[in-house]
């Protein structure tokens, strides 16, 4: 039983790295999803640097929770130890998704949140996506993947965000992570992403005063979709 789920997991992380530079979210190697099963114990996530056009599924590296490998292969993603702090510290998700999309590095690279100018983004995300500060020279050398899991608990918990309702982060000079109750939900969270992080961009070309919607129209789009009173859909 366990065999099969983990089996099952790998295709579903494996589908879900493969929608990436299906979406134009990642170049080259630039990107990982990851999967974890608290009951299970393990979290299943991209092989390091390998082709999304030559990898398999049964290449995808499983780990225990806290990120040692279980299985003999090809050594996890460079990001694994960034995606185990996300999931030690929000419970409540089971999938993270890491990629350089160009719009949201863009934000990411000047250091700026993302602010909430309309519905498109009030439908994902519940208010601005925020950008973390900036990694210390001692952060970069001493656990550069930990302390990025870090920096972005931080940032949640200062801000007093709830990662269920904005479910991404832009990290300082680097570049987006994004989030779901698994991997199909945690990419799409991505491709919203991107596509708000360019919206918003072009937004402040055509008007440099812009400012966010105002909360009952961002409460009125969020809530139509998510939440117990939601209605949106079938």
């Amino acid at each position: 039983m366990k065999h099969e789920k983990i089996r099952k997991m790998k295709e579903r992380v494996y589908i879900a790295n493969l929608a990436l530079p299906k979406a134009s979210l990642v170049k080259l190697t630039w990107g990982n999803v990851s999967e974890i099963d608290r009951e299970l114990g393990v979290i299943v996530i991209k092989p390091s640097g390998v082709s999304y056009s030559k990898m398999t599924a049964e290449d995808m590296v499983v780990t225990d929770l806290t990120g040692a490998v279980l299985e003999e292969g090809m050594k996890p993603s460079s990001d694994l130890a960034t995606h185990v702090i996300l999931y030690q510290t929000f419970l409540e998700i089971g999938s993270v998704v890491h990629t350089h999309s160009k719009y949201a590095v863009m934000w990411a690279q000047a250091g700026r949140e993302l602010p909430a100018y309309g519905t498109t983004h009030a439908d994902t995300f519940y208010g601005a996506v925020p950008c973390t500060r900036q990694l210390t020279a001692t952060e970069v050398e001493e656990g550069y993947e930990v302390e990025t899991g870090r920096v972005i608990a931080e940032t949640f918990a200062e801000l007093a965000i709830d990662p269920q309702a904005v479910p991404g982060v832009l990290v300082y000079g680097h570049g987006p992570f994004t989030w779901g109750p698994e991997p199909q939900k945690a990419v799409e969270n991505s491709i919203v992403l991107d596509e708000i992080a360019e919206m918003a961009l072009q937004t402040e070309s055509i008007n440099d005063k812009v400012k966010p919607i105002p909360n009952y129209l961002l409460d009125k789009h969020y809530f139509r979709k998510h939440g117990k009173n939601a209605y949106y859909g079938q």
